[in-house]
């Protein structure tokens, strides 16, 4: 278990301007925000970090929409990081997420759900070094 997680506010989040309150979520649950970049995926930059997807039906539909706009990619770190945020952010469907998750209050559809959250610890790990080179260093 480890103590960070990675989080990426979508597309969605950022042009409804769910920055601040999203962040302030975060923070309200004990979460350390240890890294934080705002900028803009390329298509081939989104393809390669969804490229565990790419045989899946949804993939290219996910790579147009993740490079549709800006986003605030983000290492919180926390006692059992991983699963805190999972549970914070809620279901991947905002209408099946719990009242109070990150999706339930900023989500729109499966599709623009607001956040993505690491699922694993390795995934934490491989997901923040495509964005953050040197988090030793934190």
């Amino acid at each position: 278990m480890s103590n960070r997680t990675f989080t990426m506010l979508k597309p969605d989040a950022v042009s409804n301007n769910y920055i601040g309150p999203i962040l302030a979520k975060i923070n309200e649950a004990g979460f350390r925000i240890v890294a934080m970049k705002y900028t803009r995926l390329s298509q081939e930059q989104a393809g390669n970090f969804y490229a565990v997807h790419k045989e899946r039906p949804f993939y290219k539909d996910l790579v147009s929409y993740m490079s549709s706009g800006p986003i605030v990619a983000a290492i919180l770190e926390k006692n059992n990081a991983v699963e805190d945020f999972r549970t914070l952010i809620g279901a991947t469907d905002p209408s099946k997420a719990a009242p109070g998750t990150i999706r339930n209050l900023f989500a729109k559809s499966i599709e623009a759900n607001a956040v993505h959250g690491s699922d694993s610890d390795e995934n934490a790990s491989i997901e923040g070094g495509f964005f953050f080179s040197q988090l030793e260093r934190f």
